[in-house]
């Protein structure tokens, strides 16, 4: 059955991307070397990856065009993303709505035993009590040796002085493409969802899901932190990935 989105999904698709690069111009580098540590650790070309926040499908697009026989879940709770992300991907992908607030949220999972599970730019969402229990939950759907990699805003904590400014420039230019339309800004792409028939019902069941202080309550700490975090939730090793400015790739292995 043609999903109702499917003429608008790659539309959709490269709009969210502009947004979003707009935040993170490296953001492909770092789902790069998060694909990178999947091949390491996967021993043959089916890889079971979990997308996990993931969204419009981002990181599960990107998984299948490396890995064309992955087998990959996607889990999130916006309905607006995950319609298009069960739009793009087409089939190719499990569909998971999910809050990853509730300790329930793995029951819904089609199996356990992941070779990845693979996040970028979502947990900061979560309070450190609920992320600190969620990286536990993480390591009992991972197989043994299987990993979990986070890319977020993660600054260095011995670079405090250099990392504002950083930040600062990154500002001014993320300011510079809205001046001239060459991205649209988080709220501006969402006040265009609202205004599209087929997307505005979604967005009325998203208004009814998060409070209107949805993001306004982002926790963004050092990557130490995740380091401290993933080794008291049992995995084996963890350590950086991936760093760039104030954002880095923390990986751990089961």
């Amino acid at each position: 059955m043609t999903h109702y989105l499917a003429e608008v999904a790659d539309a959709w698709q490269e709009s969210w991307d502009r947004q979003q690069e707009a935040y993170l111009p490296d953001r492909e580098h770092r789902i790069t070397a998060m694909l990178d540590a999947v091949e390491a650790v996967t021993p043959h070309d089916r890889p079971e990856v979990l997308d996990l926040a993931g969204g419009t499908g981002t990181i599960a697009l990107r998984t299948l065009a490396r890995f064309p026989q992955a087998r990959v879940t996607v889990v999130d709770q916006d309905p607006v993303l995950l319609a298009l992300a069960g739009a793009s991907l087409d089939g190719r992908a499990r569909i998971i709505a999910a809050d990853l607030n509730q300790p329930s949220w793995a029951e819904a999972l089609p199996h356990r035993h992941y070779d990845a599970v693979l996040t970028a730019t979502a947990l900061h969402w979560l309070t450190p009590d609920r992320l600190t229990v969620l990286y536990a939950e993480l390591h009992d759907v991972l197989r043994a040796g299987g990993i979990f990699a986070n890319a977020d805003h993660m600054p260095d904590e011995g670079l405090p002085e250099l990392t504002k400014q950083l930040l600062t420039r990154a500002d001014s230019r993320r300011e510079a493409r809205y001046g001239t339309g060459a991205a649209l800004s988080w709220r501006d792409w969402w006040t265009r969802v609202a205004a599209d028939p087929r997307l505005a019902p979604l967005h009325a069941e998203r208004e009814k899901i998060y409070p209107t202080a949805h993001g306004s309550s982002e926790w963004t700490p050092p990557a130490g932190w995740h380091l401290t975090a993933l080794r008291t939730a049992g995995f084996t090793e963890a350590g950086l990935l991936w760093r760039g400015g104030a954002d880095a790739t923390v990986t751990a292995v089961a």
